[in-house]
């Protein structure tokens, strides 16, 4: 056997092995599916704005809600356009990395913009 398991995900155990179609802990009786790369790499996450919509790179967005920027009097008010954006992996949860005209480069959450 040249493949070797990949270890529980519930307590580490290396001794895992097949059963059907599920891998099985012998430490902690946990069971699972096995995940293949061919499937992690088409199962992306997914971002959706305010209403369900779903973001990709490159989209307009409007903000839907007035935005304090941290450390600044400076307010993004309710409909300003944020055009080409691109989705990241960012600070807590921003998943959008944009420049906003008259602001400048920004992380924003996904949950405060609207696709045009």
């Amino acid at each position: 056997m040249t493949e070797s398991l990949p270890p529980c995900p519930v307590c580490s155990s290396e001794y895992t092995y097949e059963m059907g179609a599920l891998l099985v802990c012998p430490e902690c009786a946990h069971e699972w599916e096995p995940v293949t790369e061919d499937v992690e790499a088409t199962e992306g996450r997914v971002i959706k704005d305010s209403v369900g919509n779903v973001l990709s790179d490159g989209d307009t967005v409007t903000v839907v809600k007035d935005l304090k920027i941290k450390g600044s009097s400076t307010v993004i008010k309710v409909g300003t356009k944020v055009r080409g954006i691109r989705l990241v992996d960012g600070v807590g949860d921003h998943d959008i990395d944009a420049k906003v005209d008259g602001v400048g480069p920004m992380q924003l959450k996904s949950s405060v913009v609207k696709k045009v």
